[in-house]
């Protein structure tokens, strides 16, 4: 068996998430708090019992979901003494699940990774005003289509794709009017779904070029280590472990598109036979089935899976 561990992204957030780790585990606690600490503010007390509204925020949602995972990550590493760097061959997340991976692997520090998906939460929100950007997923489409009418829809603004996230499941980003567009004729070319996603801004295009540009000069600031597992970055789909590189790596994903597909399918022509999605939620699992039916996957978010997990490793 070669393992995997992969991080979810935005979109498997729930009010609720991590509570009963934290109720189950000290180092879930821990993590939680530290979370807290880092940001100045109770981020477990609305993830655990607040409204969706206010998780939905991308500033909140992204360190929300980060903390699920590290919840995970350091149950299994203190309690179930699990050793990473021997146990899985690479790390991978969706979007901001980069960044979990990064600091399961010990490239970033806990804190900081925190403080950091919290800024590119606000630096997201506030490169494009909001109404004027979308995002669409275009479903049953192959990804040359989908190219053809991103270029087409790109006639009446920008439009561009964010996500390859499986076969079939393309997201595009941009400006509304092109957004719009651009589902239109992927319904008029077959499509089987082509839906406007509920989201605050459009992720993943050259709109969010401002962003890029706040979390360059914050991630200058950051004290960023090599991995102790090789990292698949987003932008690349291809494994990295050079500091410098994943610096710029993080920057070039806010406006590039996340090759979730191609990751998949790289990691499992190195021999990954097994994928493990550790965090909220089981999106990233759904995805790696559709995308290699030869790589099991399984998601770890809740204790009972946690300990299951401990005990397959230990």
């Amino acid at each position: 068996m070669t393992l995997a561990f992969i991080f979810p992204g935005q979109g498997s957030q729930f009010i609720g998430m991590g509570r009963d780790l934290s109720e189950s585990f000290t180092e879930a606690r821990e993590t939680f708090q530290a979370v807290d600490d880092a940001l100045g503010f109770d981020l477990s007390d609305l993830m655990f019992d607040g409204e969706a509204d206010a998780l939905n925020m991308t500033e909140n949602t992204q360190p929300a979901l980060m903390a699920v995972s590290m919840a995970v990550v350091n149950v299994l590493k203190k309690q179930g003494n699990i050793d990473f760097a021997s146990k899985c061959s690479f790390m991978a997340g969706h979007s901001l699940g980069e960044y979990a991976a990064l600091t399961a692997s010990g490239a970033l520090e806990l804190s900081d990774t925190a403080k950091l998906l919290r800024l590119r939460g606000q630096a997201m929100q506030r490169a494009v005003p909001v109404g004027e950007g979308a995002m669409a997923a275009l479903l049953g489409l192959e990804n040359d289509v989908v190219d053809e009418i991103s270029k087409e829809a790109s006639e009446t603004g920008i439009c561009e794709i964010a996500n390859d996230n499986s076969p079939g499941q393309i997201v595009v980003s941009g400006q509304v009017a092109a957004v719009e567009a651009a589902a239109a004729l992927a319904k008029e070319k077959g499509a089987k779904r082509a839906v406007l996603l509920p989201v605050s801004a459009p992720f993943h295009c050259s709109l969010m070029n401002p962003a890029a540009e706040e979390m360059a000069a914050a991630l200058a600031d950051t004290n960023v280590q090599s991995p102790s597992v090789p990292v698949v970055a987003n932008v690349t789909a291809q494994a990295v472990t050079e500091p410098s590189e994943i610096r710029d790596l993080l920057i070039q994903q806010i406006t590039g598109r996340v090759r979730w597909s191609e990751s998949v399918v790289w990691m499992g022509e190195q021999g990954v036979s097994e994928m493990v999605e550790l965090g909220a939620g089981k999106v990233l699992s759904g995805l790696v089935r559709r995308i290699n039916k030869d790589i099991a996957c399984d998601s770890v978010g809740t204790p009972e899976q946690v300990e299951a997990l401990i005990t397959k490793l230990g």
